[in-house]
């Protein structure tokens, strides 16, 4: 089966440049267009099923793409964003001045650290990927859309291409971008990743 993994779209924390985790908002005007190239992109490819976060903006994001194959959008909460806490709505400046010795952690040991008012990414992997598993169970031969959050994804791919946790870094993964998982009898494989080719004219 194939797992199409979308990050949302963008959302005014994102253009903002703060950290967004457990916070609701919904998508923005460029999101929407965003929203609108996956819903395009996708609507020629076979999916089964479109599950989403229950965050509004995922949501939002997945609704165009299960419009064009007249499916529910499955919400599951395992796909939620990294809970981040008091860093919710901050800036980079913001989380240096304030939380310098979390920055700190953050970079040296990220797998141990439950992020102040919280959570790790630690168990931001195991609820995401548990989800992952569970879809998989419910359609062993089908085609899923997951619209998810950056972290979520992150930590997804850490877990499908066996890399330690601490490789997220070095996984990118834009807004309204899609990488899709492919699991076979050897295990998951990764057929694309942030392909972005349906956003070239959104801005």
């Amino acid at each position: 089966m194939k797992i199409y993994l979308v990050r949302h779209g963008e959302t005014d924390a994102n253009r903002d440049g703060r950290f967004q985790g457990a916070s609701d908002a919904p998508i923005n005007a460029t999101g929407r267009r965003q929203a609108k190239a996956l819903g395009d992109r996708l609507k020629s490819h076979s999916i089964d099923a479109v599950y989403s976060s229950p965050q509004t903006r995922a949501r939002e994001t997945a609704a165009p793409i299960a419009r064009g194959h007249d499916l529910d959008i499955i919400s599951m909460d395992g796909l939620r964003e990294l809970d981040i806490g008091e860093l919710d709505g901050l800036k980079g400046d913001d989380l240096r001045e304030r939380y310098p010795e979390v920055l700190a952690q953050w970079i040296k040991d990220v797998g141990s650290l439950r992020l102040p008012g919280g959570e790790s990414i630690r168990e931001l992997q195991q609820r995401a990927w548990s989800a992952v598993e569970e879809i998989k169970d419910r359609h062993p031969q089908g085609n899923v859309v997951v619209v998810s959050h950056n972290f979520a994804i992150q930590s997804i791919l850490c877990k499908a291409l066996a890399l330690d946790l601490t490789s997220f870094r070095r996984i990118r993964h834009d807004l309204g971008a899609i990488s899709v998982l492919s699991f076979e009898k050897g295990g998951p494989v990764l057929i694309s990743l942030n392909d972005r080719c349906h956003l070239e004219e959104v801005t």
